[in-house]
């Protein structure tokens, strides 16, 4: 599901953020370009961060002061939640919208456990995707058609190598986008396993078949 540029990016568009989830690992990778107005200020920011005991990973675009204030309120919400990931995002994203001192930071995230993935911005928005897939930022487009056609033409890569390659061919198109990659993994829940079948019942034997005595007719 991919996740262009908001309204909240306009003035922060040097990131692309990618979240694979496949072959049993998800990964979430970002670029390291950093940009203001028509200047790469910086070329290997890191903009994927580790959350509640290295269990959540959660990579950001906009504002790297917004973000990490954002990203500080979520792993309180975590603690508070016990770990519950949607409980968390769902309270991050009502603090956020809400709050005077937040509803004017500038970020969106990408975050992911072993069980989901989620977008989360100050619009309210927690959303999982269809797809196992998710971007963001000004290239987040590109990644991610990159990433769809390399999952259904090419399942038997990893995930680390769908994000590196989608983010090379997103920084290729992108001017906002470079090749300097950092990504972060978890191994990723497998998915539920279909319901046993119900054991069949035992089939009491047919009169017909039986090989019951019958009783002997007695003669006269």
């Amino acid at each position: 599901m991919p996740y262009g540029r908001s309204s909240r990016e306009e003035k922060h568009r040097s990131t692309t953020i990618l979240m694979v989830r496949h072959n049993g690992t998800v990964a979430v990778a970002g670029d390291g370009q950093v940009t203001i107005g028509q200047c790469a200020l910086k070329h290997t920011a890191r903009k994927i961060r580790r959350l509640y005991q290295n269990k959540i990973i959660c990579g950001f675009a906009g504002s790297t002061s917004d973000a990490l204030t954002i990203l500080e309120r979520f792993e309180d919400h975590l603690s508070q939640y016990s770990g519950n990931f949607t409980r968390a995002a769902v309270e991050l994203t009502k603090k956020w919208r809400t709050d005077r001192g937040l509803r004017h930071l500038e970020a969106v995230l990408i975050a992911a456990d072993k069980e989901k993935s989620l977008f989360i911005s100050g619009s309210g928005d927690v959303v999982e995707p269809d797809d196992n897939l998710l971007a963001t930022g000004s290239g987040g487009f590109y990644a991610i058609a990159a990433a769809r056609a390399l999952v259904r033409h090419a399942p038997h890569l990893d995930a680390v190598t769908i994000c590196r390659e989608s983010l090379k061919i997103a920084s290729e198109i992108c001017v906002y986008t470079n090749g300097s990659v950092e990504v972060e993994t978890l191994e990723s829940a497998p998915p539920d396993a279909p319901a046993p079948d119900a054991p069949a019942e035992p089939v009491a034997p047919s009169a017909k078949g039986s090989k019951a005595s019958r009783p002997s007719r007695k003669d006269g």
